[in-house]
């Protein structure tokens, strides 16, 4: 099946494909990866945490069998539809407004490169308006060398993902095309990223009232931020 959804994002594949072009099926397969052993070492045990962008619950479950509160949030009813354990709360990110703040928000999938004018702002601006004034922002960042060398692949449970282009479509903004490889299908994904740098990542960070905390894992692609309350 493919669709074309959100302007520079698209998808193909078996199985309902999101508007921004990532496929139902396909990421029930993907797993976890040390997403859930980041989260778990940076917050408190049984910290109440609001997931932007859950999609099927790759993270969210194993982070609600470790004992934490997920809130999952996704604009994809067919992605929340495979989501147990947790409240679910359809919406796009960028709009949601829930009356509750929490200790941790999870911002993941690389959305802060967010390339639509804007969106990266209101994104970080959802983050802040949901979290405690004690709490913490968790954010995950492309590395160093994202969009350099390709392609290239990796091996996951089952198949490949190999990043077979990046390509620059107009000034900061790029699209890239990924392939997931199994022996019985194959999904492909297009969708377009901004490159932050350091400075960029940072005053992003400041304009919706957040401050960088610690770098949580060695490449500086996972990020604790805090509140600005000064």
């Amino acid at each position: 099946m493919s669709q074309r959804g959100r302007q520079g994002h698209s998808g193909t594949g078996r199985g309902s494909i999101t508007p921004d072009g990532c496929a139902v099926e396909l990421y029930e397969r993907l797993p976890a990866g040390d997403e859930p052993d980041i989260v778990q070492g940076a917050v408190r045990a049984g910290a109440d945490i609001l997931e932007l962008g859950s999609g099927v619950g790759r993270i969210t479950h194993p982070l609600v069998r470790r004992g934490f509160s997920v809130t999952a949030v996704d604009e994809s009813s067919e992605m929340l539809g495979r989501v147990s354990g947790a409240r679910t709360v359809r919406s796009a990110i960028e709009s949601l407004r829930l009356d509750t703040r929490f200790d941790v928000v999870l911002l993941g999938s690389f959305l802060v490169h967010a390339a639509a004018p804007g969106l990266r702002q209101e994104l970080l601006e959802t983050c802040r308006l949901h979290v405690k004034d004690d709490g913490c922002v968790l954010i995950q960042r492309e590395g160093p060398g994202r969009h350099e060398d390709l392609p290239r692949e990796r091996a996951v449970s089952g198949g490949l993902i190999r990043v077979v282009s990046s390509e620059p479509v107009r000034p900061g903004v790029r699209s890239v095309h990924v392939e997931y490889v199994f022996s019985d299908e194959r999904w492909t994904q297009t969708f377009l990223s901004c490159p932050l740098s350091d400075d960029d990542f940072e005053q992003a960070l400041a304009q919706a009232g957040l401050v960088i905390d610690a770098y949580l894992t060695e490449d500086r692609t996972w990020v604790r931020a805090l509140p600005d309350t000064a």
